[in-house]
């Protein structure tokens, strides 16, 4: 039954908005160079990019897809003041939303995401009614039967944006452990946004989490909420998932390989910093404080080539220990009072891609770099009966630890490095933008296997 009521709630979400009347006068905006079956639609956690050609135009510059529509409000900004007199100098480009995209005629707005092998789909759909949005979204793993459901309400404020998300989500174990345990996380969350300017944010997040499980290896955490704040401040753009998962939802985060397509912020350069505070009072059951911050930046190389570098870290102000039983040999993850899903991992796309074993921590620091290579860019190459346009050649190199003690920081011996090579490429097939990217890696410390990992993207 876990498996089933997240399913029902989100179809029933999709039901409501296929069967609601059209919006009022809804038109769509034109786009200069754009035609209109090649937009993609109005998602706010989306990439916002048409074609994943990394930019071309000088730092800062806006791309013409990346102006909201006129009679929609921005995700990030209030809508824009009436129109003065005409001057001399031209008007600033209006700022730009979340997403930056007009709103198609249709107000049902659907994505789909597959990644491969781990077996996750990311199945959204949204509507977009005046200042707020509807979103009904979806993650399901169809090997491991893994299901999260999103229910979102998003309004549209002229100094701020308010969101109010409930989720549940249940994970079980892989199928290859022929177990029926599993562990389930039901959530509230009020998540506020206060944007400076196009660059620069303050985030706010409440949310209370419900933990059960029947795995043994979750026997300290089960039938426990965690209750916390979280106070963030970004430099960037609101286009950037993984930023937004450091300050926002983090369950809602869709993974991604490579950042051509990235949406950095001014200068190509962006920073995000989170403060976390998990209190045990008002019915909470854990006690923490943690920090983490992504800093990443661009820098352009001769004949088109171009370097990604990125550094992530976080610790824990503080951790209070938890009593145990004295017959219990714990893990080392389970003697402070935090939760196991707010531990720093070292696995993972998002991570060091090459890293098979997980390792959790509460100290943790790491650097990726991404060297680009076009094999061809902004062209229509016919293969496999789909129109190739883009396609970049990456090699990847990784160095990092995750553990639970600071001396981990300067003892070089714990620290992994990462290599990899891979590709990220889209692809057009009629109406639809596919983004295809992989990749193979290996950590060159442990036990772990060479990792092998593609996602494929979806955009209309």
């Amino acid at each position: 039954m876990p498996r089933l009521l997240p399913l029902l709630v989100v179809v029933s979400l999709a039901v409501a908005a296929l069967l609601a009347p059209p919006l009022a006068g809804a038109q769509e905006p034109t786009v200069p160079g754009v035609a209109a079956e090649d937009r993609p639609s109005d998602d706010p956690d989306d990439d916002p990019p048409a074609d994943p050609t990394p930019r071309e135009q000088s730092p800062g510059e806006q791309s013409p897809l990346e102006e909201p529509p006129a009679d929609q409000p921005p995700v990030d900004q209030p809508p824009a003041p009436p129109a003065e007199p005409s001057s001399a100098e031209p008007d600033p480009p209006p700022p730009e939303g979340e997403s930056g995209l007009p709103a198609t005629r249709e107000g049902f707005l659907p994505r789909l995401d597959v990644f491969i092998p781990e077996g996750d789909l990311d199945l959204r759909v949204s509507r977009l009614a005046n200042k707020v949005l509807f979103e009904g979204q979806v993650k399901y793993n169809f090997i491991d039967g893994d299901i999260t459901a999103f229910l979102r309400y998003r309004y549209y404020g002229y100094q701020r944006t308010y969101q109010v998300t409930a989720f549940d989500a249940v994970e079980f174990d892989g199928v290859e452990e022929r177990s029926d345990e599993f562990e389930r996380v039901r959530g509230f969350l009020l998540l506020t946004q206060w944007p400076h300017d196009y660059h620069h944010r303050t985030y706010l997040l409440a949310e209370v989490d419900r933990i059960t499980s029947n795995k043994e290896v979750l026997r300290f955490d089960t039938n426990k909420t965690n209750t916390f704040l979280r106070a963030g401040y970004q430099i960037g753009t609101p286009n950037d998932p993984r930023s937004n998962a450091i300050v926002g939802e983090r369950r809602a985060q869709v993974d991604q390989l490579f950042t051509a397509a990235r949406d950095i912020g001014p200068g190509d350069f962006g920073l995000t910093s989170a403060l976390t505070y998990g209190f045990d009072f008002t019915g909470g059951d854990f006690d923490y404080v943690k920090v983490e911050f992504e800093g990443l930046k661009r820098f352009e190389l001769p004949r088109r080539l171009f370097v990604v570098g990125r550094l992530h870290g976080g610790t824990f102000l503080d951790k209070e220990n938890r009593v145990l039983p004295a017959i219990e040999e714990p893990e080392e993850a389970d003697g402070f009072t935090i939760p196991r899903s707010e531990l720093f991992r070292l696995d993972g796309r998002e991570n060091l891609i090459g890293v098979s074993e997980r390792v959790r921590g509460t100290e943790q620091l790491y650097t990726t770099w991404e060297l680009f290579y076009p094999w061809f860019t902004n062209q229509e190459r016919r293969f496999l009966r789909l129109d190739w346009q883009n396609w970049y050649w990456i090699l990847y190199g990784g160095y990092g630890m995750t553990g639970f003690d600071r001396d981990l920081f300067t003892d070089l011996d714990q620290w992994v490095p990462d290599l990899g090579i891979g590709f990220e490429s889209s692809f057009r097939l009629k109406k639809y933008t596919f983004f295809l990217s992989g990749v193979i890696a290996q950590a060159l410390e442990g036990e772990g296997d060479v990792e092998a990992k593609l996602s494929i993207k979806s955009y209309r």
